[in-house]
């Protein structure tokens, strides 16, 4: 299965009263490159969760951001009753000396900093679920890879379809091509034939030969052809290979165009070029 390095993948979970959320973003990227945003008392589990990300993926630029919601946070909060005794101890020395003051309402009381404490939250329980919530995130983005790869795939395919149709019309108009210009040669030849160099000549009909001799680079061409259908076929991490493939197809097709000597062979190597660049740009998202 072809793999593309664009995809987005969000997940949440709830344990206990507190929800966690990863969201992973990933974009093209020559090696696996990753970037994470993770509150501060979950900083601690970075090197798991990059460890988690080298085990099924390779490469890509991912952005890996990890978020927490306490819920019913008010039964999180405890009183601290050392510090109501002390403020106790100290509204009844105020009534001593003050007694007809009017009462402290309570919820002053309740809003004086320290009265009401929010209890820490214990990362360290966290650390299991949010992986295993990771891992899921990790399944999603390589499932949303994977349908972004098969329609790749499925474009490259295409094009590698244009391509024979392209190589068929130049093996189709190449012996007319050939046969027409070695009669324009002859021509060429008895118009000056009182005064011709055989030296000359000769070298005329080898540059010819040599121009108009492409049968090498369609039949590289049709080996290429045949190996991307291959590591299509193969799967897996295949980006790199089918990037040094276009590299190859776009060799041949540069030296076909330069051997061209009609119209009909420069447009169907102008098409050849179009065709390979359209794949490269496919291959460039492919992990």
């Amino acid at each position: 299965m072809i793999h593309s390095m664009t995809a987005f993948a969000r997940c949440d979970a709830h344990h206990g009263n507190t929800t966690l959320v990863w969201e992973i973003k990933s974009v093209n990227q020559r090696y696996l490159d990753l970037h994470f945003r993770l509150p501060e008392g979950f900083k601690f589990i970075e090197n798991a969760v990059r460890e988690h990300c080298r085990q099924l993926l390779t490469r890509g630029k991912l952005e890996l951001t990890l978020r927490y919601q306490q819920s019913n946070s008010e039964q999180s909060l405890t009183l601290n009753e050392e510090l109501v005794a002390q403020l106790q101890n100290i509204l009844r020395q105020l009534s001593e000396h003050m007694p007809n003051a009017a009462p402290v309402p309570l919820s002053d009381i309740l809003n004086h900093p320290g009265v009401l404490q929010q209890q820490e939250l214990d990362f360290n329980s966290l650390k299991a679920p949010a992986l295993a919530l990771l891992q899921q995130a990790l399944m999603e983005l390589n499932a949303a890879r994977a349908r972004e790869g098969a329609a790749m795939a499925a474009a490259i395919r295409e094009r590698l379809q244009g391509i024979t149709a392209q190589i068929a019309i130049i093996e189709t108009a190449l012996p007319n091509i050939q046969a027409a210009q070695q009669q324009r040669l002859r021509d060429r030849i008895a118009e000056v034939l009182k005064d011709i160099d055989q030296d000359r000549l000769e070298q005329e009909l080898v540059l010819l030969a040599n121009r108009m001799d492409v049968a090498e680079e369609l039949d590289r061409l049709k080996a290429h052809q045949q190996e991307a259908e291959r590591i299509l076929q193969e799967g897996g991490p295949v980006g790199r290979r089918l990037d040094f493939l276009m590299q190859e197809f776009n060799r041949e097709a540069n030296t076909l165009a330069s051997k061209s000597i009609d119209t009909t062979t420069t447009a169907a190597a102008v098409e050849l070029k179009v065709l390979i660049e359209q794949m490269r740009e496919q291959v460039q998202n492919i992990e």
